[in-house]
């Protein structure tokens, strides 16, 4: 049928096509995915809490019982109404089952919330040839979803917010959903009642983000502080982020550094090359301080080291911690030695 991008999506996601019979959400943002996922099920029947109408299943008993799914799609509800099948994609195929599905017109939709899929994962691309198909992918946020997603939830909270506190947010907010609607959820409830979400807002709820082990390894390895940046590493190590996740940190401070350098080179003052980056104002002056530590050449070659050092970490996970110390010791000795040529 359809693999939907961009405004497609949203719109599909607020009005969702019974006439779909196969809805696959899939991508590398699990957060997003599944509120996709969520909105699209619900919105497929009249009472999205009777479990009568939304059926939630597991693609894994799914899959030890092919001919579950297709008596489940084709069963009319007892009571009228109309009826969704939500499914979460397990480690076990379901291929079989959804194909024998597609072969003939689907009573009931089926939503299959899977994570990150490749172009030739069999499911996704059943799916994408079948003209019952539809296909979403969920990508990590840009920057023009962040403000977006602030929006929208202000709104729902009946809140209005500063835009001032509105920048701050979106440089405080990551690339995952998920855990961004968390922040922003926090920071509304910590604003009810006043009507408005200011600055100080953000202050008193998202300050103590920014300083989380990963941004504090960001800062010492892009500083040349090797020793600060072990320190780090084994703290965010501890509190059980995935060493692949931290590497990508790094390589997308790299990338940061990368453009802004490019646009001041070109003569767009620092200033305003650090609001196109969404760089927290509380970080300035350190970001400030790579940007003149880190030459053109030099980010380069760090940020192919990082790309490689990133892919190792998925490759050989039970070695990742070891990738990541290395590369993080590799670069913060480059800034010192870039450091001590400039003192």
């Amino acid at each position: 049928m359809a693999i939907l991008k961009g405004q497609d999506i949203e719109r599909f996601v607020r009005t969702p096509d019974r006439k779909a019979g196969v809805i696959l959400i899939y991508g590398p943002d699990g957060g997003l995915v599944h509120e996709r996922s969520r909105a699209i099920a619900r919105g497929l029947v009249d009472q999205p809490d009777d479990p009568f109408e939304l059926i939630r299943m597991d693609g894994d008993d799914i899959a030890g019982d092919p001919a579950r799914l297709v008596d489940e799609a084709q069963t009319l509800g007892l009571f009228g109404g109309r009826r969704a099948l939500w499914v979460r994609l397990g480690s076990r195929p379901l291929q079989t089952s959804v194909e024998t599905l597609l072969a003939g017109p689907v009573q009931n939709p089926v939503v299959i919330e899977a994570g990150d899929l490749p172009a030739k994962h069999a499911l996704r691309a059943l799916i994408e040839r079948a003209p019952q198909g539809v296909v979403i992918p969920c990508y990590a946020d840009e920057a023009r979803d962040l403000p977006r997603l602030i929006d929208d939830m202000a709104q729902e909270a009946r809140l209005t917010v500063d835009r001032d506190a509105r920048d701050a947010m979106i440089a405080l907010l990551g690339a995952d959903r998920l855990l961004s609607r968390r922040e922003i959820e926090k920071v509304l409830l910590y604003a009810h009642g006043k009507g408005r979400v200011t600055l100080d807002d953000i202050e008193a709820v998202m300050a103590d983000a920014s300083a989380l082990s990963t941004d504090q390894l960001v800062d010492a390895v892009f500083d040349g502080d090797a020793a600060g940046a072990d320190t780090a590493l084994h703290r965010a190590l501890r509190e059980g982020q995935d060493a692949g996740v931290i590497v990508g940190a790094l390589l997308r401070h790299a990338f940061l550094i990368a453009k802004t350098r490019l646009a001041v080179d070109r003569g767009t003052p620092i200033a305003d090359a650090e609001r196109s980056a969404r760089i927290f104002f509380k970080r300035s002056a350190i970001f400030r301080r790579h940007i003149q530590l880190w030459s053109a050449s030099a980010i380069d070659n760090a940020i192919v080291t990082l790309g490689e050092a990133q892919a190792a970490c998925r490759r050989q996970s039970l070695i990742s911690a070891s990738l990541a110390s290395r590369v993080c010791l590799t670069l913060a000795i480059g800034a010192r030695r870039a450091r001590a040529g400039r003192d």
